[in-house]
C-alpha cells in the first residue's frame, strides 16, 4: 500500500471521529501556514544543502559530511513521534530502505524532538536508520522549514493527549514542515520535497528513480 493511500485512510477516519469544530480550526491553521507562502525561501534543486552535526537516538554525533562520504543521502523531516502522519512516512521509509541501500545511499530522519523522544520514535516504528535530534529546531530554521505550532492548536492537541514540549523541551513549540531532500555525494541537492500541509507527504518510492540517477 502507498503511502499516499495510507494517508487517505487515516484522514477518512480521523474525519469520522474528530469533533467538527477542532477539524475546522486545525483545517483552518492549515490554510493560513499553506498562504504564509513559507515555503519561499527554502532550499532547492542545484543548490548545496547546509551541513549539520546532530545528535542520533543513541546519543552519538553525526554529520552530513560524514554520511555523504558513503553515497547520495535522503534527509527527511518529521515533526515528532505523537504526528500520525509523520509515523506513516516513516515506516514508509523503513519498507524502502533496502531498495535505498541498494543503490548505494542512505537515509536519516530529522526532529525537533529531543533524543530520548526520538530513540521512543525510532524503536516503536522500528527503524533501521538513524533519527536525529534537531534541538531548538535551528537546524530546520537554517533551511527556512520551521512554523510555530499556532496557539490555537495548543490546548487541541493536549486533548489528543499530545504535549510538544514534553518531546521538543520546554518553551519549544517550533516545528518543521514536511520535507524531504535527496543529496547528491558532493552535496547538492537532487530532489527537494517541501509542503506546508503537514498531510501531505511525498510518496518515499518516488526517490529511487532520482537515486538511480545518481548512480549513472
Amino acid at each position: 500500500m502507498s503511502l499516499q493511500t495510507e494517508i487517505a485512510d487515516y484522514i477518512a477516519s480521523f474525519i469520522q471521529k474528530a469533533p467538527l469544530d477542532v477539524q475546522q480550526v486545525m483545517k483552518q491553521a492549515t490554510k493560513n501556514l499553506s498562504e504564509s507562502n513559507i515555503a519561499a525561501n527554502t532550499p532547492q534543486q542545484g543548490q548545496a544543502l547546509p551541513s549539520f552535526t546532530l545528535a542520533n537516538q543513541n546519543g552519538e554525533k553525526v554529520s552530513l559530511n560524514a554520511l555523504l562520504k558513503d553515497g547520495p543521502l535522503v534527509v527527511t523531516f518529521y515533526r515528532g513521534g505523537w504526528c500520525p502522519y509523520c509515523n506513516l512516512e516513516l515506516r514508509a521509509y523503513q519498507q524502502i530502505l533496502p531498495q535505498i541501500k541498494a543503490l548505494g545511499a542512505n537515509l536519516v530522519a530529522i526532529t525537533p524532538e529531543l533524543p530520548d523522544a526520538s530513540l521512543s520514535t525510532a524503536e516503536k516504528n522500528e527503524l533501521q536508520f538513524q533519527v536525529l535530534s534537531d534541538v531548538n529546531a535551528e537546524y530546520a530554521k537554517s533551511l527556512d522549514i520551521v512554523f510555530a505550532l499556532p496557539e490555537e492548536l495548543r490546548p487541541i492537541y493536549s486533548s489528543f493527549g499530545i504535549e510538544v514540549e514534553q518531546h521538543n523541551g520546554a518553551g519549544q513549540f517550533d516545528l518543521p514542515l514536511a520535507a524531504t531532500f535527496v543529496v547528491a555525494q558532493d552535496g547538492s541537492i537532487a530532489s527537494a520535497f517541501v509542503e506546508a500541509d503537514y498531510t501531505k507527504r511525498q510518496e518515499p518510492s518516488d526517490l529511487l528513480p532520482v537515486l538511480t540517477s545518481l548512480n549513472n
